[in-house]
């Protein structure tokens, strides 16, 4: 694996691969030392144009607990705000003898130009661009789902028949879209669900359903209800009357997860909008993976690492 810019490209098998392999990494996490001298000698950068602590620090404590060299570079306060281009800052990690760079760049199509344009020899990971993909976090999703569906017997296994709902703000999701193409791969049924305002004009070629209904698609009880977090950063226009209004059609409050099997997961990538798409109830609930998809995520994060940076660069992870 030279790059991972999205999970359309990937097959079952490299997914499955990343998951097992996250798996050893996990149980490196239970260990008094939490370190591996996998990546000794090599430098990481995370290049972030857009803010993203949580998925910065997960990426970091990934790169260090694999032993390499972190370098943070954030674009605000730096030359980038004064005008640098994407190339001169690629020229100059370059330069610096970055053998991996993790960027968040909000244009969509951004960590593919780096990792094709020549300007850097290095593996790049893509840790979300535009509305395009994140597929780190739909990696560490697809983890706890297998975990929580198959505990100790999920080395080898997709996801196969689990049925997944993916609820909210699609439209502007890279979550959902890493996710649209990930989970099917693994073997689960997706069906999106939104107002019509909130789903992209075209998901025919996508490998999901579509509906509108929340309630009408609870009923076909899901193994997992994904809730979307409501990007108000990303929205200049009325997709929604307004806040309670969507809470109170689209939102998974108290009475809908009431309604919901015990064995259902309720996912969210954070983070949360509590009240609007989400009642703390949910949250906080049992069921909800929250807290456990913040944990995956350094694991899986140090699998994508491990896969790209531990071998010769152009050779077949």
């Amino acid at each position: 694996m030279n790059h991972l810019l999205g999970t359309r490209e990937l097959s079952r098998e490299q997914a499955v691969e990343l998951l097992d392999i996250a798996e050893d990494m996990a149980a490196v996490q239970e260990r008094e030392v939490k370190k591996l001298p996998t990546l000794r000698g090599k430098t990481v950068v995370n290049l972030f144009f857009e803010d993203s602590t949580r998925t910065r620090i997960s990426f970091e404590a990934a790169a260090k607990r694999l032993s390499a060299d972190v370098i943070n570079f954030s674009a605000k306060g730096s030359s980038v705000s004064k005008g640098e281009s994407l190339k001169d800052t690629a020229q100059t990690l370059q330069a610096m003898g970055a053998d991996g760079v993790v960027i968040r760049h909000p244009a969509s199509g951004a960590p593919l130009t780096l990792a094709t344009s020549g300007w850097i020899d290095a593996g790049v990971v893509n840790a979300g661009d535009g509305t395009h993909e994140h597929p780190t976090q739909a990696l560490l999703d697809a983890f706890t789902m297998r975990r929580r569906l198959h505990g100790a017997a999920s080395r080898g296994r997709g996801l196969d028949g689990a049925r997944v709902l993916i609820v909210g703000d699609v439209l502007h999701s890279r979550v959902a879209r890493s996710n649209a193409w990930l989970l099917p791969a693994l073997g689960a049924e997706v069906e999106l669900v939104a107002p019509p305002t909130l789903l992209p004009v075209d998901t025919r070629r996508w490998p999901v359903t579509t509906s509108y209904d929340l309630d009408e698609a609870l009923g076909r009880r899901p193994d997992v209800v994904m809730v979307l977090r409501i990007q108000a950063e990303r929205m200049h226009g009325a997709f929604f009357p307004n806040s309670r209004e969507y809470a109170r059609t689209w939102g998974l409050d108290d009475a809908r997860f009431d309604a919901l099997p015990d064995t259902t997961m309720v996912m969210h990538p954070g983070p949360m909008n509590r009240g609007l798409e989400i009642a703390a109830r949910a949250a906080d609930s049992p069921q909800s993976t929250v807290r456990e998809q913040v944990a995956n995520g350094v694991s899986v994060r140090m699998a994508a690492l491990y896969l790209l940076l531990s071998g010769e660069r152009g050779a077949a992870a």
